[in-house]
This record gives C-alpha cells, structure tokens and sequence, in this order.
C-alpha cells in the first residue's frame, strides 16, 4: 500500500517536503528551507529524511527556496537520484542555490567577524561546492507530458501559474494492478496576474495535496498600480527612499515592470530605482530566454530595456552595494529577501527603519517568526543582526501582489473535479488550513485533513 509522508509545510508555510512510498520506491515531491521562527529554522540542520540515498527521485514543483532550498544538504547527505524540474526552473534553479550558498556563506562570515554567533565559527547550512554537486542532478521535464520514473511512478507537469516555469505535480503510483493518482498543487498563482500565466485547473485525482498560503483570506480588488503609486508619492514628497524586499525571482521583476508602467502612462516622472541583487538580474536572462513560459515580455518595454535603462542601476558587488547608505531620496531600493529572512535587505533597513521619511513596502506574504512580520504587525523595535533597530520609517503593505491564490481563487481552480478520496491541506499556517479545510469539507463535501509535521498517512 503506497504511503504519503508530510515532512515540510504542514501547519506551516515554509519547508515544502513530501515522500511516496510504493512497491519499494520513494519519491519525494519538493525539498524546501523552513523559514521563520526558530524551532522550524532549526529544522534545517536535521536530514530532510531518513535515509536520503534511499531515495529514487526527486520532482520539485518551482524554485523558490521553500520549496528548494535543502536540496543541496539532501545530495550532502546521500542523495544521488535525478531531480526532475521544469525547464524555466532548472535554469532559475542553479541562479536561486549558487546565490543562496553564496548568502549564507556571507552571513556565516559576518556573523564569525563580528561575533555575532554562540557557534565556533557558525557554518553554513550548504556552501556553493554543496549546490553544484546538487544542480548536476537536475534533469528538464517539460509541461503536459508523461515521465516515467520507475515501474511503480510517473508524473506530469500542470501549469501552476505563480512563477516562470512553476508547475502542479501529477503523479501516479502503480501498485498491485492497481493505478493511484496524487496530486501536489504546488504554488497556485492568481488569475489574471502580472507576468504570470493563469494556473492550469487542478483534474481529476484520487488525492490531492493543496496549498493553503491564503486559505482563510481573499486578496485586495484595489488596483496595485494605484497603491505603488501612493506609496511611490508619498515617500518621495518627504525626499525618502521607498525600500523594496523582494524575491528576486518574480517579485523584482513584477515590481519594476510596474514602476516603468507607471511612467509609460505619465503617471509619475522617471526616479532611480536600484536593484540591489546580482540574482534578480541574471534571473531575468532566464524569463527572456522563456518567453513561452509568462505573459509579459520583459526584454523591452517602451522601446527601451527595463533592466538597462537610464534609471535602472544595477548593484552586483557588495561595494556597490554599501554605497547605497550614502545616497538619499527620492529613490527605490529593490534587494532580497522577500520575506527579510537574509540577504542585502537586512543592512538596507538597519540603515533605512530609523529615518521616518523613508518607507519600507512589503510586497508579499511574511510567515509567523519573520522580521517581514514583525514589521507589518507594527513593531516599534526589531532584532536585525543582534541588535535593536527603531522603525520610525513608514511601513506599508502592497495588497493584491502575492503570487499565491486566496481562497476563492484556489476554489476555482478545484473548479468541479469529482470528490477525491481525501484532499490533505498544507503549506499553510495552521488557521488558514483549517479554515480552507473547512470550507472545502461545507461546500464541496470533500473529506479533508490537515497533517501534523512528520505524520505518514496509507493510500
């Protein structure tokens, strides 16, 4: 009997991790980073599973580091079967885990040099030697095709919206002469997003794993456009600096796309913005080399190139980027992380949060136990790097911008597939996943559960 392992995501939005187990094989959908609070950032240090060379293979749904991001401690610790991704996202892989070892190797050293840690000498949980060994796993599976793994599994890939090359995971399990379909949403995107592409609908399965980042809400109508330019405005009118955390995979460009529309239509004159992230550029290359993978072409817009232009500085050095704190408003900083967990965004805001003409803009969903948090419940004082930084600058939130469906959103997309045996709701915090639970058990009659962390459940 084939058997479902929660080992990530669930009743938190972080660590994506799930293992299938049949006829004597074990794939795992995902190996994401927890992020967050502390007992679940610990939870990086520990082995993502027992006994990682028993593994087959591994089918990640997209990118980003909560889905990715311990792939590489997975190979350290024996793990040598294929990694299956798509297309978009091999590439955007090898930028997102070199960028990532390269940032914890930095804080590791920081933290070394300033005495900033209890651990002699603080390590990284991976190093750049780490991710390379992991990317020569990565084999390119595209969309709306079958993959054949073994004789027990197959999957294929569904578009997912969300982000370039993000995919839902449909796999079958074949067992005793029997066939078994689960699927893992993955991160489902909203319709009629910017850049993105609509998220394909769910089909038919016999189990369904879901997401439920926005199960107990529903996104802002209010137009994005309008927002950034109020807040666009209003910092700029006290001769601030409007700060940006991003991810640089989809967030940067989606946010500078936007600041450029803003001019195209003479809504705002042209201001500096600098993308404070080598990432976020070279992920660009990628969206252009996959036009057939998003909605927008970003290589040009108004006869100009939006990451080249003459109000587009790019900042790929750290000198350049340390320059920063000698410039003042108006102007836009764009760095990572979005969710402020690491990275250059750290030092912007120690420099940023205690002068009050600047704002800080949140662009996306912050999980429990994050600084992003911390911020938009309206912190007066935050812990950045072991000390104690005043947030007099503005914080505001950007509505309507998650890549992530709400509620109504991932009802659609269930649209009316027949009733799975079960639908087990993940990647959430555990009162949004109760709530869509909920509410797919009231108006869809489905038999729901939400899983403990590490609970294995038969199929």
């Amino acid at each position: 009997m084939a058997r479902l392992g929660f080992l990530g995501a669930a009743r938190t939005v972080t660590g994506s991790q799930y293992l299938l187990e049949a006829g004597g094989r074990r794939v795992m959908i995902d190996c994401g980073m927890f992020q967050g609070q502390k007992p679940l950032r610990l939870r990086n240090w520990a082995d993502p599973c027992e006994d990682p060379a028993g593994i087959d293979a591994l089918v990640l749904t997209h990118t980003h580091l909560d889905h990715i991001g311990r792939v590489p401690r997975l190979v350290k610790r024996g793990f040598r079967g294929p990694v299956y991704c798509t297309p978009p996202t091999v590439d955007l892989a090898e930028i997102l885990l070199l960028d990532a070892a390269h940032l914890q190797e930095e804080d590791a050293r920081y933290y070394n040099r300033k005495g900033l840690t209890k651990h002699k000498p603080a390590l990284p949980l991976f190093d750049e030697s780490d991710a390379r060994e992991a990317l020569k796993l990565f084999r390119a599976a595209p969309k709306g095709q079958r993959h054949e793994l073994d004789d027990v599994f197959s999957f294929g890939y569904r578009e997912a919206g969300h982000l370039l090359g993000a995919a839902s995971a449909d796999v079958r399990v074949r067992e005793n002469g029997r066939e078994t379909r689960v699927l893992f949403s993955g991160d489902v995107g909203r319709y009629d997003a910017i850049l993105t592409k609509d998220p394909e609908g769910a089909g038919d399965a016999d189990y369904l794993v879901i997401e439920s980042t926005y199960g107990n809400r529903r996104h802002s109508d209010v137009s994005v456009l309008d927002q950034l330019e109020g807040a666009l405005k209003r910092t700029f009118a006290r001769g601030g600096v409007l700060l940006v955390p991003a991810f640089a995979v989809g967030r940067a460009q989606q946010m500078i796309w936007m600041m450029d529309e803003l001019v195209t239509q003479g809504r705002m004159r042209p201001f500096p913005i600098h993308l404070d992230s080598p990432m976020a550029v070279d992920a660009t290359r990628v969206y252009a080399a996959h036009p057939e993978a998003h909605k927008e072409a970003l290589g040009n817009a108004a006869g100009r190139s939006l990451f080249h232009g003459k109000w587009v500085h790019l900042r790929r050095t750290r000198d350049e980027s340390m320059a920063l704190n000698s410039m003042g408003g108006p102007m836009v900083i764009i760095s990572s992380s979005g969710m402020l967990a690491g990275g250059r965004i750290l030092h912007h805001c120690r420099q940023r949060l205690p002068r009050p003409e600047n704002m800080l803009l949140i662009t996306g969903y912050q999980a429990v136990g994050t600084l992003g948090r911390a911020l938009v419940d309206g912190k007066a004082e935050v812990r950045i790097h072991k000390s104690m930084v005043p947030v007099l600058a503005e914080v505001r939130s950007l509505k309507g911008l998650s890549g992530h469906a709400d509620a109504e959103e991932l009802v659609r997309w269930l649209g009316d597939v027949p009733k799975p045996r079960r639908v087990f709701v993940t990647h959430g915090e555990e009162e949004s996943a109760l709530a869509l639970a909920a509410r797919l058990e009231r108006e869809r009659g489905f038999a729901t559960h939400v899983p403990e962390m590490g609970e294995t459940v038969e199929l």
